[in-house]
This record gives structure tokens, sequence and C-alpha cells, in this order.
């Protein structure tokens, strides 16, 4: 029987290449970062490590608006409080 691939997604944090199913899908709805733990939201997403070292250095970089081709700033409360909350 043959194996299935898993897909593989760069995290906008470490920028270190991980299967899809270590990373949270992180997508804007309405300049909000919306964490997608299902991955079933539309629209582009990012992919990030759920740590809060990731979610830093992606906040840091502002690799968020450029992953998801966003022009305005984006509020990461909801993104933060699952990451945080999960890690804790």
């Amino acid at each position: 029987m043959a194996e299935t691939s898993i897909p593989v997604r760069t995290c906008v944090g470490c920028r270190k290449r991980a299967p899809v199913t270590e990373l949270l899908r992180v997508v804007a709805r309405s300049g909000t970062l919306v964490p997608d733990p299902r991955r079933r939201l539309p629209g582009r997403g990012a992919s990030l490590h759920p740590t809060p070292d990731c979610l830093h250095a992606a906040e840091r970089r502002r690799a968020f608006v450029r992953a998801l081709r966003c022009s305005t700033p984006l509020e990461a409360g909801p993104l933060r409080a699952h990451v945080l909350g999960a890690s804790s």
C-alpha cells in the first residue's frame, strides 16, 4: 500500500520547514489574525509553529503582513491568546 505524503510548509516565525500537522494555520479576517487549527477557513494562510518564540519572531519581523499579502497592520490578539493559552 502506498504511503500518502504529508505536505510541508515553512513557519513564518523561525523559517524552518515542517509537516503541516506540526504547524498552526493562520488567516486574516477583518484585520485580525485568526488561528485556523482545522485548516478550513477560506483565504490565504500562513503557517506557524504554535510556540511563543515563533509568534514573537513573526510579529517582530512583520512576517504575517508579508505572508498574507495584507496592506494594513493586523491585530494578533486572538492568535496570541490561542498560542499562549496552548503553551501554558
